[in-house]
């Protein structure tokens, strides 16, 4: 009986921390291992890096060339001022050799830059769990904390708005990209029971510029326990200068509280040009948050003044009344 009481308190933690996305949380809360972007912040005065070196392999079926190489994505998250806010740093550095097969001999072109470098801030500006008493866990009912509720497809809401920065000559970019270009981004996140959170981001890229893209991504990730998470992904890309339709999935280890360890597959279903991707990537964070702390000698003194308005407004009551009754109107 005991070991049961254990597991459904085991459970009931495990929903409860499906809805305590709130900005901080006692474990790490990565983006990773896709690349989709959560609603929710770090939390304030928290340093997190995320990192994810991969290999890359394209292949042009029309256009006769092929694409080789490695890479590296990478993340820094800082928590600003506000719990709901974040500013953030995110690019992908890639160094890869470009092979032309269109002649009897293959031409080779080494090639590195980075292919997308941005800073930006990210707010959130409507969360549906901030005051979720009602959704305690039942530490008795599984069935319970497991049960579809209506009111989970209502998302959290955070907006984005960034900077990319490109330089002259980027083999990665459009002829003619170079200099600084917006970036905004609506990112949604619904924390379903039974540890499933789905996360769509909605993104304008690079506007104004000839290779200006609209993006969504769309990642539904399911927990099994406090330490496995699974993933899949697919995202969409269209621009003048490129359009794909990308699939990925994969999973996170938490190692530590403040350590996750992912790997990811990433592949499309077309030929102009093919991709396949292998990613393996860590999430690392520096936490110095600190809950506010509650006074409670400024709170004893403030109940202390609300006793004695309460006491002068009773006294001032009585003494109408008495005025009333002296006047012989009673």
């Amino acid at each position: 009986m005991k070991s049961i009481k254990t597991y459904l308190l085991l459970v009931a933690c495990l929903v409860f921390s499906t809805y305590a996305f709130s900005q901080y949380t006692e474990v790490i809360n990565s983006n990773r291992p896709g690349v989709s972007r959560s609603a929710f912040s770090v939390g304030t005065n928290v340093i997190q890096l995320e990192v994810g070196p991969y290999t890359l392999k394209e292949e042009h079926t029309p256009l006769k060339y092929e694409v080789s190489g490695f890479g590296i994505d990478f993340t820094a998250r800082y928590g600003l001022l506000l719990s709901q806010l974040e500013i953030n740093i995110e690019g992908t550095y890639q160094n890869d050799t470009f092979t032309d097969n269109r002649s009897t001999i293959s031409i080779e072109d080494k090639r590195s830059n980075f292919k997308t470098l941005a800073i930006g801030a990210k707010y959130l500006v409507y969360d549906p769990y901030k005051n979720a008493e009602e959704d305690k866990p039942n530490l008795y009912s599984w069935k319970a904390n497991h049960r579809f509720k209506w009111k989970s497809l209502i998302p959290a809401v955070a907006v984005y708005a960034g900077a990319n920065f490109d330089t002259k000559s980027n083999p990665y970019t459009a002829p003619g990209i170079e200099g600084i270009s917006p970036k905004v981004m609506i990112a949604t996140q619904n924390n379903f029971a039974g540890g499933w959170v789905f996360v769509m981001n909605l993104i304008k890229d690079r506007i104004g510029t000839d290779q200006s893209d609209f993006q969504y991504i769309l990642t539904l990730t399911h927990s099994f326990n406090p330490k496995w998470v699974v993933f899949g992904e697919a995202q969409g890309i269209s621009s003048d200068y490129y359009a794909d339709n990308l699939f990925r999935f994969g999973g996170a280890y938490l190692l530590s509280k403040d350590l996750q360890l992912d790997t990811a597959l990433t592949f499309n279903t077309k030929d102009t040009p093919s991709v396949f991707s292998v990613n393996f990537g860590a999430s690392y964070r520096f936490d110095f948050h600190r809950d506010k702390k509650i006074d409670n000698n400024s709170s004893a003194k403030d109940e202390a003044k609300r006793k004695s308005r309460r006491k002068k407004n009773r006294k001032k009551s009585k003494k109408r009344e008495q005025d009333f009754n002296d006047d012989g109107l009673m």
